[in-house]
């Protein structure tokens, strides 16, 4: 998991060389603006879901991992909270191949770290995250699916 400002994602570009299709993309379009909806960039290997989250609270929020996809979530219309627990440390649970995403039920996370518009985290097949913890009734936010 890397947690920083959208300022810096350029310096992470080595880590993935789709994660610079990201930056361009951020560049070059306003996502305050953006309409929901699944924006394609590169086909199936990235694309940028824009979305308005419902609230969910530390109790109500479930883990999640993927296989073949990163998450770069980047909270737009106000603060959102990620729960955190490493997927060495997650009991063993059903994988949807079709939505690639493996949810872990009633499992609590381990940690949270709350991101703020203008940054952003990078959850990798290894992390287990809990999405969507606000205090809003709805949050404005950016989900970039990059395969890994």
């Amino acid at each position: 998991m890397i947690i920083d400002t959208i300022d810096n994602l350029g310096k992470y570009v080595a880590l993935n060389p789709l994660f610079a299709d990201v930056v361009a993309f951020l560049k070059a379009n306003d996502l305050q603006t953006m309409e929901a909806g699944k924006y394609p960039i590169k086909d199936k290997d990235l694309f940028l879901n824009l979305q308005f989250a419902k609230q969910r609270t530390k109790d109500t929020a479930f883990l999640e991992t993927h296989i073949d996809m990163i998450d770069i979530q980047i909270p737009i219309s106000g603060a959102e909270t990620f729960g955190y627990t490493p997927l060495c440390d997650l009991p063993p649970f059903e994988y949807n191949a079709e939505k690639d995403i493996t949810k872990y039920g009633d499992t609590k996370a381990q940690t949270y770290v709350t991101v703020k518009p203008g940054q952003f985290a990078i959850f990798f097949p290894q992390d287990g995250h809990a999405p969507c913890i606000t205090d809003d009734a709805e949050i404005k936010k950016a989900i970039f699916k990059v395969k890994k």
